[in-house]
């Protein structure tokens, strides 16, 4: 018996469609490998892992992922070397059983450095991040503003700038921002961790600053290293910037999932009103901190913390910036949080 025409018509049809999804998925694989595996050999050899290798630490295993834009930047930029991926990974998942949104710099393509394409793609996790009251993670790794673009980058109401306008009005909304600096945060994209709600740096490979070692060299002729400059020491025991100094990527994953951990469970902020602290609870503290002969007398803060603390287990922020300090000083600053009425801390 002959076969239909419509028959054959339709698996001629089936079979287009196979080859052009076997095409798609040969194209992603590519974009996969960012800027080569060369690159990600580079990475590797630096002891650092790749955007997609800290996206399957970071995500809850098991569960279903959505990657955001995957050919963002597809046959974009080839004057420049390309830009696969947008120089950015973004996926939707859950970590630790919240379901959060993450965006990790692919530092395979020029360096993880921002191209136009890669600005819009962040400022399109953030859109969902706002639409879907998402937390977000970043995870930094990133020589900044890929400057021979840098005029279509910079300037205009869409661009890189309101990325940090962005921060400020998801913190605004409640909605949590975690930060790893993994790798390079410089110049205009070192505001990114700054203004999240908690950060963390890798030691070694981490380091924040606005003007790299060769900008310092150039501009005043002074010779100094990136961990001088910006490193996990520099910005854990001196500047503050950071909350939490790790050894490695894989560290600083473990502790992203326990900080996302916290938030399991809690109700939107969306949803819910803030009720205001019990002014009571400032009167807790001990008498003794405002008496002048131990007003200046050195301390551990911890002396002093528990009852201001939850029941829950914090890991500690800046352990090594924990130094003993003025009482008075410290109980002026642990009061005011205890009296605001606002805003809870995460």
């Amino acid at each position: 018996m002959p076969i239909p025409k419509e028959e054959i018509e339709r698996q001629q049809r089936a079979d287009a469609m196979k080859l052009k999804l076997s095409d798609l998925d040969h194209q992603f694989q590519t974009v996969k490998l960012g800027g080569g595996q060369a690159r990600i050999d580079k990475e590797h050899s630096k002891g650092k892992l790749t955007a997609r290798e800290r996206l399957s630490l970071l995500m809850d295993a098991h569960e279903a992922v959505l990657e955001v834009g995957a050919f963002s930047g597809h046959g974009m930029y080839k004057e420049h070397g390309g830009c696969p991926g947008g120089g950015c990974v973004v996926v939707i998942g859950k970590v630790s059983g919240v379901r959060c949104i993450a965006v990790a710099n692919d530092a395979t393509v020029k360096a993880g450095a921002w191209f136009p394409i890669t600005g819009k793609k962040h400022l399109r996790a953030q859109e969902l991040a706002f639409e879907f009251h998402l937390p977000i993670v970043y995870l930094v790794d990133s020589a900044g503003v890929y400057l021979p673009m840098q005029d279509e980058i910079f300037p205009d109401k869409e661009h890189f700038g309101r990325i940090f306008r962005n921060n400020a009005r998801l913190s605004a909304a409640g909605i949590p921002q975690l930060a790893a600096v993994m790798g390079s945060c410089v110049a205009g994209g070192a505001y990114l961790p700054i203004m999240s709600d908690e950060s963390i740096i890798v030691q070694g490979t981490g380091s924040i600053f606005l003007a790299g070692p060769y900008l310092v060299k150039a501009a005043i002729g002074e010779d100094v290293g990136a961990e001088d400059l910006g490193g996990a020491d520099m910005h854990g025991s001196i500047s503050g910037v950071v909350d939490h100094v790790v050894q490695n990527d894989r560290e600083a994953l473990d502790l992203l999932r326990k900080l996302m951990a916290q938030r399991a469970g809690r109700p939107s902020p969306a949803t819910t009103t803030v009720r205001p602290r019990p002014i009571q609870k400032a009167m807790k503290m001990p008498c003794f901190l405002s008496c002048p002969p131990l007003a200046e007398k050195p301390m551990k803060p911890g002396t002093f913390c528990p009852p201001w603390s939850t029941t829950a287990t914090l890991p500690n922020s800046n352990a090594i910036m924990a130094r003993p300090c003025c009482a008075q000083q410290r109980a002026l600053t642990v009061g005011a949080w205890a009296l605001s009425p606002t805003k809870e801390p995460w």
